[in-house]
């Protein structure tokens, strides 16, 4: 049994019991929170109310939840580089070209089969503890919850916006300080695959600094604020400076002028978007103590800023 709490929002006022449970602990099923309403699992302010009746805003509510199969999915043998590990928490490093989450396209062969082959009982955690994701083809830290207070805790620093992440990225085109870029993200209006600055989108904040100059590349630290789908990608992009190797963002390829023939081989062998999460910062589950993990950048990227450092002294 597991206990979880939340606060209705006021927003909420007027809506049924089970309406706001469906919304506030949108990982369970309705016809599962309805079973605990009935048994009497689900208390408002202490009080024990029917599915129906309806709600202020403002109420606690506290759900005594069990432990079910929740995640649907094969566990497969895929190496895992584990950071750091103890009874509720995961910190992995994952490389560039892994999938986090099955998806169309990707059923198989992702870090969520692989996190059920090292520990059966994340497939009563939804997704099975993962809580927040970087793209396949970024490398870099993710954090996975291995209880539900874990994955309840891990999800309130998230909106709450306590979580430190930095990436370490390469974009094309010398800047010359950093800044803040504050604009809304969402779908992009044709193609759905893609995000783009929009009017309408969801609030984005991603905060950047200039780590080192090229002639026509920076290497850049970025800060997210906010954690919305390709944020980095599409403000890098949206102020100009795209990442290299981003063929959804970055436009057509095109080899810089004055380029040496190591720099050259480096450019056209990388095939991603020069994007890493080197460092994750929380609040532990359950002693409430700071930690932080870094993870250097992987060896393409160390080879492409070794080839851009050398072109500049040709």
């Amino acid at each position: 049994m597991t206990r979880l709490t939340e606060e209705v929002p006021h927003e909420m006022a007027g809506m049924r019991l089970d309406q706001v449970l469906a919304e506030l602990f949108a990982d369970y099923s309705r016809s599962k929170l309805q079973t605990w309403v009935k048994a009497g699992r689900v208390q408002v302010n202490g009080l024990t109310l029917k599915a129906k009746d309806k709600l202020v805003g403002g109420e606690t509510i506290v759900l005594d939840a069990e432990a079910e199969i929740v995640v649907i999915a094969e566990p497969e043998p895929i190496p895992l580089e584990i950071i750091f590990e103890d009874e509720c928490l995961l910190i992995v490093n994952k490389p560039a070209g892994l999938v986090v989450h099955p998806a169309i396209g990707n059923w198989n062969g992702t870090l969520l089969n692989a996190l059920l082959n090292h520990d059966n009982h994340l497939e009563t955690l939804p997704r099975a503890g993962i809580v927040h994701r970087i793209d396949k083809e970024t490398s870099g830290l993710l954090m996975i919850a291995k209880t539900l207070q874990a994955h309840n805790s891990l999800t309130q620093q998230l909106q709450a916006r306590a979580i430190t992440r930095e990436y370490q990225a390469i974009t094309r085109g010398r800047m010359t300080a950093g800044g803040t870029v504050d604009e809304p993200i969402g779908r992009h209006p044709t193609d759905r695959k893609r995000y783009a600055v929009r009017e309408n989108g969801k609030e984005a904040v991603t905060h950047y600094r200039v780590g080192q100059r090229f002639t026509r590349h920076t290497l850049v630290q970025v800060k997210l604020e906010t954690g919305r789908t390709h944020q980095i990608r599409v403000h890098m992009a949206h102020i100009r400076f795209p990442l290299l190797g981003d063929q959804v963002y970055g436009g057509r390829f095109q080899m810089p002028p004055d380029c040496s023939e190591q720099l050259e081989k480096e450019l056209r062998s990388f095939k991603r978007q020069a994007l890493h999460a080197a460092k994750l910062g929380l609040q532990h589950p359950v002693t409430d103590e700071y930690c932080e993990w870094e993870q250097p950048m992987p060896e393409d990227m160390t080879r492409l800023l070794a080839a851009l450092a050398e072109n500049e002294r040709c």
